[in-house]
């Protein structure tokens, strides 16, 4: 894992407008401090929203894997099985 940029406060105060320019620039995360401790951490919509999809894809992972121990879902076979029907008829 990449260490994160870490800016202090009086930074963004004084030019937030270098400091979004540079969050539009990254996909990575910048950390922002107060008095040499992180305070809040900033991210550019693009990398938010990615990161919120691969936390939502995570969860269905989560909720999958607890089905499967439970004994509940469906076999990767009835799904390959119901995916190539779906494919063949045209449906979404």
């Amino acid at each position: 894992m990449k260490i994160p940029d870490i800016i202090p406060v009086t930074d963004l105060r004084q030019d937030a407008a270098a400091v979004l320019k540079k969050l539009q620039d990254s996909v990575d995360p910048l950390v922002i401090t107060q008095r040499g401790r992180a305070i809040a951490v900033i991210q550019s919509v693009e990398a938010y929203e990615k990161s919120e999809h691969d936390r939502e894809l995570l969860e269905l992972l989560a909720v999958g894997e607890k089905e499967i121990a439970e004994g509940e879902g469906y076999t990767l076979a009835s799904v390959l099985k119901e995916s190539d029907a779906l494919l063949r008829s045209g449906k979404k």
